[in-house]
């Protein structure tokens, strides 16, 4: 099988040389990974053209789609040292805590690494040891109506305020039409770490700072911090369902994709699958930077990677499949059949990905506003760290207290956690 060489690119057999292997001695690859909306469908199409030309197979492990539930998974199995995972797709910020467990891939991607964009793989760095190579990257927008936008004569909201009086009346006006189950703004409230991205978002763009700076000052108790997330609990049971309290991405995607919501947060992933035959929204929305709270919008920063066990016995084979996943023919696979957005430059030019996927470079516009979650400060308690966040947070959305009485219990547990080192 002829396997098209990509402009800028390595070929897969390129890249099976690369990797120091040859088609023979074919191995069968273990690869866990988590996804939203139809992505584990579309990695087995990606992986058969690797699969063809190397004689190699890959059996992919589904995981939830919960990320914090994946990471306590993962630990599991990388602490008992088990064999029987080959590759892993790792969170951007999981590469501080889970750097001992996976090869440094380096070497190996030294013809590659220039290719992507250095802050990502900057991000996947520890210690100099790069465990793990760039899939895509991610950055969160607000998705908008723009057909009733347009009917109500109203603009995209550029800040919160904006959009919490759009979307109640749009709202109060569509379902005084009849549209009973439309709300007005749908998220992710679920206490996950994806509360920890909305929240951050919200407190970020309010001024309020980054739960914990980057020299290791806890930050996150402040009156800025507090009148966002007092907000964000006014919309619960207003323009938001109380339901959204046990939303996560693919909960929320499904209210808007019905047809009721005005607005939703949510990642690039989406916007295809918004965009498809069986959408209520198809050819009806756009996207745009999240709003600003006072201090300019703020979209946390995602990602996901590909990084191999140094648990594995298969680490050659490993290799090669995690260079072709990072590499141009990989992440434009990805790109076109999840609308993730790439971490290799050249791709935001490629002319297939600007006629089938034409929001990907209008997407640099929201990753230009991409804030850190605090996994560089926080090393191996970033999880910790997080889950303690997203309790305050949940605690005041449900309105078991205050936003100030919450975020002065979360600096006192932040601090202990602090004391024992970060």
């Amino acid at each position: 099988m002829k396997i098209r060489m990509v402009k800028s690119g390595l070929s897969i057999c390129a890249l099976c040389v690369a990797a120091g292997m040859s088609p023979a001695g074919a191995e069968e690859l273990f690869y866990v990974s988590g996804a939203v909306g139809n992505a584990l469908e579309n990695f087995r199409e990606t992986v058969k053209p690797w699969e063809e030309a190397t004689g190699h197979t890959v059996t992919l492990v589904p995981m939830p789609a919960s990320s914090s539930d994946q990471f306590a998974q993962y630990r599991l199995w990388l602490a008992a040292g088990t064999t029987d995972v080959d590759l892993y797709q790792t969170d951007v910020i999981w590469a501080p805590q889970l750097a001992d467990h996976f090869v440094d891939l380096s070497d190996a991607a030294k013809d590659l690494i220039p290719q992507h964009f250095p802050s990502v793989i900057e991000s996947q760095t520890v210690d100099g040891k790069l465990v793990a190579l760039p899939l895509f990257t991610d950055a969160p927008a607000l998705y908008y109506r723009a057909d009733l936008l347009e009917k109500y004569g109203k603009e995209v909201p550029a800040t919160w305020e904006e959009l919490t009086l759009t979307a109640q009346e749009i709202q109060d006006a569509e379902r005084a039409e009849g549209a009973a189950d439309l709300w007005g703004y749908v998220w992710q409230g679920n206490a996950y770490e994806g509360l920890t991205c909305n929240a951050l978002e919200w407190i970020k763009s309010a001024g309020g700072g980054q739960i914990v700076e980057a020299d290791g000052t806890i930050s996150v108790n402040n009156d800025a911090a507090a009148q966002a997330l007092e907000m964000a609990a006014g919309w619960i049971g207003t323009i938001s369902p109380e339901g959204v309290l046990a939303y996560q991405e693919e909960e929320a995607r499904g209210v808007w994709q019905t047809g009721n919501a005005v607005f939703m947060r949510n990642w690039p992933y989406a916007f295809n699958l918004s965009n498809g035959d069986d959408s209520a929204v198809k050819g009806k929305f756009d996207v745009a930077p999240l709003p600003s709270g006072g201090d300019g919008s703020a979209a946390t920063l995602g990602g996901w990677n590909v990084a191999v066990s140094k648990y594995s016995t298969k680490q050659e084979a490993a290799i090669s499949l995690a260079l072709y996943l990072s590499g141009p023919e990989g992440q434009k696979s990805t790109t076109l059949k999840n609308s993730n957005l790439p971490t290799i430059t050249a791709l935001y030019d490629d002319p297939d990905i600007a006629e089938q996927v034409p929001f990907v470079p209008r997407w640099k516009e929201v990753f230009e506003q991409a804030v850190p979650r605090p996994s560089a400060a926080t090393k191996g308690k970033y999880n910790e760290v997080s889950a303690k966040f997203w309790s305050a947070v949940h605690e005041t959305l449900s309105g078991t207290g205050s936003a100030a009485e919450n975020l002065e219990l979360l600096e006192l547990d932040l601090s202990d956690i602090q004391g024992s080192g970060w």
